[in-house]
């Protein structure tokens, strides 16, 4: 659920990367962190665990226009992929306002994009949130690699709510700021249809 500052005229919004362990959430992130202007982001925080890292960090895009004078602020979380990370990963998605959930296109990945979407689903359930409800993004990584799922297969088989969908190498940066853009377009969306 969005925080409104209305001190500060903001409203801040927390997405949260979703996926497999070591699937491409946080290179996601740091993609979008190297690119984004200076001015526009906070620093970035890391969490590391043993096997690998949290991210958090938020930024103020340009682009989007000001909701009835209020900016609008990002906070971009990666969650651990790790199944002994599942109180984690649940608690990352306390007040989320939107999700990509990264899938990593690895034939080998399959059964691990299975449990990990079948976690999430579990995990927003828990916090009274809908899958099929709540902005959501998927984004097939990894398309740069030779053993890789069909696109056709990992819609019918990950993508059952129907959601926007982008094929992606988050390491060159294909397919980041498209997912980022429409994952905010859909928080955007949600929160002004709250507003009204």
């Amino acid at each position: 659920m969005s925080f409104v500052n209305y001190h500060t005229k903001e409203i801040n919004c927390k997405i949260v990367y979703y996926g497999p362990g070591l699937g491409g959430k946080t290179t996601n992130i740091q993609y979008v962190y190297q690119k984004t202007a200076a001015k526009n982001k906070n620093q970035i925080v890391t969490l590391n665990t043993k096997n690998e890292r949290t991210l958090f960090f938020d930024f103020l895009p340009l682009e989007f226009a000001n909701i009835r004078g209020f900016k609008t602020r990002f906070h971009l979380y990666t969650v651990p992929g790790q199944v002994f990370y599942e109180a984690s990963r649940k608690l990352l998605l306390r007040g989320v306002d939107g999700i990509v959930f990264v899938a990593d296109s690895q034939v080998e990945r399959m059964k691990a994009n299975e449990e990990s979407l079948a976690s999430l689903k579990s995990n927003l359930e828990d916090h009274g949130y809908d899958l099929a409800k709540i902005p959501l993004v998927m984004q097939w990584n990894k398309r740069d690699l030779p053993n890789i799922i069909d696109v056709a297969e990992l819609e019918r088989t990950l993508n059952k709510v129907d959601a926007p969908s982008f094929e992606a190498c988050a390491l060159k940066g294909d397919g980041v700021f498209d997912t980022l853009k429409t994952i905010s377009k859909l928080v955007l969306l949600n929160i002004k249809g709250g507003l009204e």
